[in-house]
């Protein structure tokens, strides 16, 4: 009987300690082999219809979202999905983010100058919105240092002043359990610990397609794709597919298997072990008297000061982060015990 472990261990066999995820997921087997065979189709002049895998990753998305895939757009960056959200925002319109988010979740709207974007510590994010206040965007869980944000919080204060809600899944798709319809709109990309090739992002929209207009909109937004190839796409689709880029086919030949395994193993479980992990590592850190910044309930584990010790530690076959001066750890689905206590180990010496 397949378990979790032998799941894992059939799909991942890193030649590195490699607690890197927050930058870049490790590729199961199975994704490998369908981006070679999508590759392979095409050198040979016979391409395989990678274009039902868009579809099938499409629909593991929702479903590891708890939506309808005819709410899900598959695009390729976190950045074109943020511009479409700041295109559809009206003049003077304010825009509440936390300090230090990722820049393709803010960029955008700093890019428009005749919007107020407003930054505050994560912490007081959702005491922060008030009357006027447009959209939170915000990252479930930060880049930088892991930090969770209080979703249920921000939702609330959101909806008790009319604001919307853009929640960046990015660093907690894969681990954390996500209820996309809790949200105005979510994106993610699928590198990180949804163990996709890079190249495949999804946007999760409301039912009402959220206002926005397709202002990227292409022959693959048209209700039928394959009639919409020449002058303006007659009919937009009625779905989040009018929100779709045109689509890096060979990533996505990879997502859906990678969403495969992702959906056979449990987004719970997964969860538990990453956190286990964590824990294991952020005590190991308490002995060596180098406390992390406080992220519960996060496989991301930063620790102050130390970032410079990341050249030294992938020497020693140890693959970290140093962001913001911080060594960033993050935990996953490939990760063991043996992994923290390498780090820990290389560490101390």
């Amino acid at each position: 009987m397949e378990t979790f472990e032998t799941l894992v261990r059939a799909e991942f066999a890193p030649r590195s300690t490699y607690l890197n995820t927050a930058s870049t997921g490790l590729l199961p087997a199975r994704a490998v082999a369908a981006v070679r065979a999508g590759v392979e189709s095409v050198a040979a002049g016979k391409p395989q219809d990678m274009f039902a895998d868009v579809e099938a990753a499409r629909a593991s998305f929702a479903r590891l979202t708890g939506v309808t895939d005819r709410r899900v757009a598959a695009g390729a960056s976190v950045a074109v999905y943020t511009g479409l959200i700041a295109a559809s925002l009206p003049e003077g319109a304010e825009v509440l983010t936390a300090e230090g988010e990722f820049s393709s979740l803010v960029t955008p709207f700093h890019v428009r100058t005749d919007l107020k974007v407003r930054a505050v510590p994560l912490e007081r994010l959702a005491e922060s919105v008030r009357p006027g206040t447009a959209l939170v965007a915000v990252s479930a869980a930060q880049s930088a240092d892991g930090r969770v944000a209080d979703l249920p919080a921000i939702r609330a204060a959101a909806a008790a002043h009319g604001a919307r809600t853009y929640v960046d899944a990015s660093q907690a798709a894969g681990w954390l359990p996500l209820d996309a319809d809790a949200y105005d709109y979510l994106v993610s990309v699928a590198f990180k610990w949804l163990v996709c090739p890079r190249g495949v992002a999804f946007l999760v929209v409301p039912e009402d397609l959220g206002g926005l207009t397709p202002v990227f909109a292409g022959w693959v937004a048209g209700e039928r794709p394959w009639d919409s190839c020449y002058g303006p796409v007659e009919e937009l689709a009625r779905s989040a597919r009018r929100f779709d880029e045109s689509p890096g086919l060979f990533s996505y030949a990879g997502a859906r298997r990678s969403l495969e395994l992702l959906e056979q193993l449990g987004i719970e479980a997964v969860r538990d072990h990453d956190l286990a992990l964590a824990e294991r590592f952020r005590a190991g850190l308490a002995s060596l008297g180098a406390p992390p910044v406080p992220a519960p309930g996060s496989p991301i584990v930063s620790v102050p000061g130390l970032g410079h010790r990341q050249p030294a530690l992938s020497r020693a076959g140890v693959e970290v982060s140093d962001r913001a001066g911080n060594l960033r750890a993050a935990f996953h689905l490939y990760n063991t015990a043996d992994d923290v206590d390498r780090l820990l180990d290389v560490l101390s010496g």
